[in-house]
């Protein structure tokens, strides 16, 4: 296996945590039927307030998708200055603009030192995407339990790198231990590529390659081919290196 033929389909989805992409759309003319729920413990002191079903889901669809690493926790920015807060920028974009965003991506694609969203649709479903839409435009309020597993770092390096692996979204698209298989019908593989096996530590033979996969992400084609968001001024050194640490104790044959 070549690296020039490798790469882009590597790269087709590495990450797919990004996000702008939780902004991500809303469905048009469906009708909808809500469900209130209450939510313990969102308002000081212990306090409840009542949300709709799908506000709570898309609160877990934001944690899940791993949006809150690029937007901020619940969407209130301060992870990039390229990025935007969606609590600022939610409730300005109509349903239609946000479907195009997730559909098609956002970003400078070209420019691996500038946030790219990704193309999500053949990863989220119109169900995620209407239930995330509704969290948004809710404010992205505190729901119980929709928020990130603490990350440790106490336990060495493949530790923290695995579940790093969980907070990026890694898993949505590579796989639980990195074995692929996500359907990614339009791209040449016509599925997102493992991070495991003996193809992939062939071609990325060294803790530097597989960082600057990460890094640099790509788009390969156009939607709804799913690309990988450009991860370089997100992640940290220290946990590039973490994530390269336990995707070297993935399976090699």
């Amino acid at each position: 296996m070549t690296r020039a033929g490798t790469v882009p389909r590597l790269r087709a989805a590495i990450g797919c945590g990004f996000l702008l992409v939780a902004i991500v759309a809303g469905c048009g003319g469906s009708k909808t039927v809500t469900k209130t729920v209450t939510v313990v413990g969102t308002v000081p002191n212990g306090g409840a307030t009542s949300v709709s079903a799908g506000v709570a889901a898309g609160a877990h669809d934001f944690t899940q998708f791993a949006c809150a690493q690029c937007h901020g926790e619940r969407g209130r920015g301060g992870v990039s200055a390229e990025v935007p807060a969606l609590n600022v920028i939610g409730k300005q974009l109509t349903v239609t603009q946000l479907k195009q965003i997730i559909n098609h991506g956002l970003g400078e694609s070209a420019n691996p030192k500038k946030p790219y969203m990704p193309v999500w649709g053949q990863v989220i479903s119109a169900h995620q995407v209407t239930d995330l839409v509704a969290y948004i435009r809710a404010g992205l309020p505190s729901v119980p339990g929709a928020t990130p597993a603490p990350v440790i770092t106490g336990q060495g390096p493949a530790v923290e790198g695995a579940l790093l692996y969980q907070r990026y979204g890694c898993v949505n698209c590579h796989g639980p231990n990195g074995l692929g298989g996500v359907s990614n019908p339009q791209s040449p593989d016509k599925a997102i590529p493992a991070l495991s096996g003996a193809d992939f530590f062939n071609e990325f033979n060294t803790d530097q390659k597989i960082i600057e996969i990460i890094r640099t992400g790509s788009v390969l084609g156009r939607a709804p081919i799913v690309s990988m968001p450009h991860w370089g001024g997100i992640i940290p050194d220290s946990r590039l290196r973490a994530l390269v640490a336990y995707i070297k104790t993935l399976k090699t044959g």
